[in-house]
């Protein structure tokens, strides 16, 4: 009887082997799987960062109004005096993921809570102005309702892209039924720009740093999760019954 190498398994213990093996390999596969997924879900939660500003407001200044006479407010005007302003970038991932949760309240409290959006381009993305000056021009049409959830549909075909997106946006206009000399003419006009630029002003004397940032009746809100924004309009509608 031939003995058994001490240094080679036996049949036996080489499938063992390879056993514990393949559950190591599958478990630093669901490590891995699970870090990902809760990379990914944190990108999307977590606010894109606006760069530091020169110029703008000091600390000294009076903090500017969340809501100007030109804010554009997203259907019709609440009746509980209720107001949620966001300010955000439609190239920013953030703003594209709880644009289908705003839509969602703005369903839920229709009739009872007033949404405003306010531009607040952030300059780590290159057509954030541009997107925003497409939703202006739209608006000066009385389209920009139509124009703002288009570029948020839209998002993932423009987004993140190196060059300027500014023709696309053309499209969309044509595709809205704008007549599009006029809206040409106001992508040209420098005060197109100037207020978009006025919000960003107005967000950065109001403390905002990054997109998307909600107020609720002047407040800014500190968004940990999706459902804090309607915690914070539940209890903005409480107050309103006190």
């Amino acid at each position: 009887m031939t003995p058994t190498d001490p240094k080679r398994p036996t049949n036996g213990s080489a499938a063992e082997a390879s056993r514990r093996k393949r559950i190591v390999w599958v478990n630093v596969a669901l490590v891995a799987a699970f870090i990902a997924v809760v990379a990914l879900a944190f990108a999307l939660l977590r606010p894109q960062t606006a760069p530091p500003e020169t110029g703008g407001p000091s600390s000294s200044d009076a903090a500017a109004p969340t809501v100007r006479a030109d804010s554009h407010v997203l259907g019709e005007p609440g009746t509980s005096g209720v107001t949620v302003v966001e300010f955000l970038d439609f190239e920013c991932e953030a703003c594209g993921a709880f644009h289908p949760l705003v839509e969602q309240l703005r369903e839920d409290y229709a009739g009872e809570v007033t949404f405003v959006t306010r531009y607040f381009p952030l300059d780590g993305h290159l057509n954030s102005r541009n997107a925003a000056v497409a939703a202006e021009a739209a608006a000066q049409q009385g389209a920009f309702e139509p124009m703002y959830a288009k570029l948020f549909e839209t998002q993932a075909e423009w987004g993140e892209q190196r060059e300027s997106r500014a023709p696309l946006f053309r499209e969309f206009a044509g595709e809205l039924g704008l007549d599009l000399d006029a809206y040409d003419a106001a992508v040209a006009d420098p005060a197109t720009l100037e207020r978009v630029e006025s919000d960003l002003i107005d967000g950065i004397s109001l403390g905002v740093q990054s997109t998307p940032t909600f107020f609720v009746d002047d407040e800014m809100l500190r968004l940990e999760a999706y459902d804090d924004l309607a915690a914070g309009i539940e209890a903005a509608l409480r107050a309103t019954g006190d």
